[in-house]
């Protein structure tokens, strides 16, 4: 049965609206390989078409949009249990979808309701018009399985403030509503109940000479009706003069000294966050440094190649499997990392990690 639903809403004139669904969700529609290749042969197949004037990407239930990748048989393929050359089908995949819709000239709105983490950060953040509702919890938490912000990250958090990059990537912080809008990851926030209305809108609407125009109108008019948050809202604003001076310097013990030191926060989330870095993976701590210090002048084509890398190297070393073991398979939270402290990481191992890990041609090379 399959777990992407691909439907085409016929409007007056001719044109089309593509629709896709993700439908998984008692994996919080996760994403697997499975599911990657008909949308990428779906949002190909919209773009080539004239008539196709919009997209929309939603999922099944009301928990997510999208939890992440298919990132147990990442594991399960590291122990032995699934094909030795799933991680690259599967990374390479992922890294051309979430790139292609960056590229999209069609307008593509992505629903973000519930959990958009991990991967499903990289296909909401590659939409041109991109939704929150009041339950959307979005995060980039891979510093607690020894991988790292994948899926374009690169790209979209070098676009925000340094210090606010620094700590959703290092922290794994888990961003509400308004602080998505606040940090710019988002562009309306309506709230979920309103989704209908918003798609019978889209499907009565006659004017489609500029779409990206028709799309805008027609979510700003529907968050006016139905907002799901403010900006004002937001903690991210609000704690930002504290977040600017715990996440300075130039070295990374000097940012993660500063970001962990908010674990005597009398702000519960602040607290929280840093602990998600005290107990994280310190390699993966050094990944994202060098990530966020290196990657900020690449281009969105090279972010993804050196991602993709970046990736494949994590399923070669044991960090991530381990994480993963132990937030997800055996849930016991108490992964031993290779490395005890930040301090203690090589970098010969850091640097191992860039390395490309294929013979001949770059998987990307044609983005």
């Amino acid at each position: 049965m399959s777990r992407i639903h691909k439907i085409e809403v016929p409007l007056n004139g001719g044109a089309v609206i593509g629709h896709l669904t993700l439908d998984n969700p008692k994996a919080l529609n996760a994403v697997a390989l499975d599911m990657i290749e008909p949308m990428l042969a779906a949002i190909h197949d919209w773009e080539a078409r004239p008539e196709v004037v919009a997209i929309v990407i939603d999922a099944a239930g009301d928990k997510a949009f999208c939890a992440g990748g298919d990132i147990v048989n990442l594991y399960r393929s590291k122990i032995g249990e699934a094909p030795a050359d799933y991680p690259e089908r599967f990374f390479t995949q992922e890294y051309r979808l979430c790139h292609d819709l960056h590229r999209l000239t069609t307008p593509v709105i992505a629903w973000g309701h519930g959990v958009v983490m991990g991967g499903g950060c990289g296909l909401f953040a590659g939409a041109s018009h991109r939704v929150v509702t009041e339950t959307t919890r979005l995060a980039m938490p891979e510093i607690k399985i020894g991988l790292f912000p994948d899926c374009g990250a690169t790209w979209f958090f070098s676009r925000l403030p340094h210090y606010m990059a620094r700590f959703a990537a290092l922290t794994g912080a888990t961003l509400s509503p308004a602080d998505t809008l606040f940090a710019g990851l988002a562009e309306h926030a309506i709230r979920h109940e309103a989704k209908d209305s918003v798609m019978a809108a889209l499907g009565e609407a006659s004017d489609w000479h500029d779409p990206q125009h028709t799309v805008s109108t027609i979510l700003a008019e529907a968050e006016e009706r139905a907002r799901a948050a403010e900006v004002a809202e937001s903690q991210l604003m609000a704690e930002a003069p504290t977040l600017q001076r715990a996440a300075a310097g130039s070295h990374l013990v000097d940012v993660v000294s500063g970001l962990a030191a908010l674990t005597d926060s009398s702000n519960e989330w602040l607290a929280a966050c840093a602990q998600n870095l005290v107990d994280g993976c310190p390699t993966t701590a050094h990944l994202i440094h060098d990530q966020l210090e290196t990657g900020r002048y690449l281009s969105l084509a090279q972010c993804m190649q050196r991602e993709l890398a970046m990736a494949l190297a994590c399923c070669r070393h044991a960090d991530f499997a381990e994480g993963v073991r132990a937030l997800l398979v055996d849930k016991d939270k108490q992964p031993a990392w290779t490395y005890t402290t930040i301090a203690d990481v090589p970098a010969a191992h850091v640097a191992d990690h860039f390395v490309a890990g294929w013979n001949g041609a770059h998987p990307l090379a044609d983005l």
